[in-house]
Order: structure tokens, then sequence, then C-alpha cells
């Protein structure tokens, strides 16, 4: 192995135990010498890599980002309508939730690490919901008198919630109980013929096993 082989492998290891301890105790008690004994490096190997705290977040939060965009981006085909899109998007993001803790921390971050500049992971997915759901009254899928603006803060405002309840309790973000609230939702704001077409659960978008490169998908929240 290169040294540049060795130096990828520790930075990965660094991120993906960062990412476990800023989860389990939050950005403020997590600690840099916890991050570098669990990663199985010294300290001075961590702030090769990283300057201080601030800098492994920014790290965890922008991996983060970068699965769940390519999560975003494989749940949608051309020709699939707004709201399938949108239905889409939340299962896919949620499943990368479920099942890498690097999204999870990442997520987590959004609300308590530092941020200099740019958006966070909760204000770009309040963008994609607003910016779906203008897409869908465009495209006339919207019932006649539905605010999409207002719909999309409700959509915002209960997913993000799922999200942090999920923290506690796996259920509250599962698959079925998402499933169960877009069922409910499409109801509310899609037009009875637009309806009748969209699937809850999301439809099939991607091949099958499919893996982001960036994460530690053989961690779990549940």
């Amino acid at each position: 192995m290169t040294q540049q082989e060795r130096a990828v492998r520790t930075r990965h290891a660094l991120i993906c135990s960062a990412a476990e301890e800023f989860e389990r105790h939050g950005y403020i008690q997590a600690k840099l010498s916890d991050i570098s004994a669990s990663a199985g490096v010294s300290p001075g190997a961590l702030h090769f890599h990283f300057e201080n705290k601030a800098a492994v977040a920014a790290t965890v939060e922008a991996s983060a980002g970068v699965s769940l965009r390519r999560e975003a981006w494989l749940a949608q085909r051309p020709g699939m309508n707004a709201l399938q899109r949108l239905t889409n998007t939340s299962h896919a993001l949620a499943e990368r939730l479920r099942r890498d803790v690097v999204a999870r921390a990442g997520f987590k971050l959004s609300y308590e690490a530092p941020h200099d500049s740019g958006p966070t992971l909760h204000q770009e997915w309040q963008v994609c919901v607003r910016q779906l759901l203008a897409e869908a009254s465009d495209e006339a899928l919207l019932i006649d008198g539905i605010e999409y603006s207002a719909a999309a803060d409700g959509i915002v405002a209960a997913t993000t919630g799922f999200e942090m309840l999920g923290r506690d309790d796996p259920a509250w973000f599962s698959a079925a109980t998402l499933t169960a609230y877009w069922r409910l939702i499409l109801r509310s704001v899609a037009r009875p013929e637009i309806l009748r077409a969209l699937e809850p659960g999301g439809s099939p978008t991607r091949v099958e096993g499919h893996r982001s490169p960036i994460g530690c998908v053989a961690h779990d929240s549940s």
C-alpha cells in the first residue's frame, strides 16, 4: 500500500469514527481524542488531516451531503412527475440515513455545528421540496387552491421531524412510516386523476444493490 493510499484510508476511518462520535454525543461533547482512538490512529495523525473539531465536523457534513445528493439524483428518472420525484427522493434519503452513520451525523451537525457560510443540509432539503412542489404547481398536479409554498413548509417540517424522532425510535423513520405519511399527504395535495398514478412507497428507479462510495454503510440506526 502506498503512502497516499494509507492517507486516504486513515482519513476515511477518521470520518467514520467522527460520525459515530458526533451522532452519539453531539458536536459539543464529542472529543477529538475519542475520535482518533476509535479510528485506531494517533492524535497527531488526526491533526495531520484536520485542523480542529470544526474542520472534522465540516468534513463529515460535506461527505454526508455528497452521498445524500447522489441518492436524490438516483431516485429520479426522465419523465417522472414532480410529486413522484419528491416522494422518491424522500424515500431514498431516508434509506441512506437509516443505513449510513455519516449521513445521520451530517444531518445532526446541520443543527449543532458552527457554519461559516453556505446552506446546511436541512436548508438544502427545504430548497429541494419547494422547487419540486413549484414544478408540481406548474405541471397542474396540485388541487386547486393549494399554495405550494405552504405545502412545502409542512412537508419539510414533518420529514425533518421524522428524522429527529427517529434518532431515539427508528420506527419513526422507517419506510412504512414514510409511506403512510405520503399516502395521507398526496391525497391532500394531488389532483384525483394524478393521485391514481402516484406510488407513496416510492417507485423503482435504480439498479438494486447500489452503494455510494462515500459513507460508512456497515452501520445503521436500528
